[in-house]
């Protein structure tokens, strides 16, 4: 899939009894399994892979990719003191 191709798979993780599966989002067909000793194991996995860090893009994206909003925060960081 293009979208694949240029930005990377969207993986989603899910968990299955012992099992963790992953399946990118974007609908190409990659994908995966892997299995734990125990179903509590796969879960927390499957719960720590499957989270979006969107809310902290800013302070843990490339510097030039996002500069702009890392200027933004220090500039912010400065108004406030910080």
């Amino acid at each position: 899939m293009f979208w694949c191709q240029v930005l990377g798979h969207r993986f989603r993780f899910a968990s299955e009894g012992q099992t963790m599966r992953w399946e990118c989002q974007r609908g190409c067909g990659a994908g995966g399994a892997k299995r734990y000793p125990s179903e509590q194991d796969a879960q927390r996995y499957a719960r720590a892979f499957d989270r979006e860090d969107r809310a902290d893009i800013g302070r843990r994206a490339p510097l030039f990719g996002l500069l702009p909003i890392r200027v933004a925060q220090a500039l912010r960081g400065r108004k406030r003191g910080g």
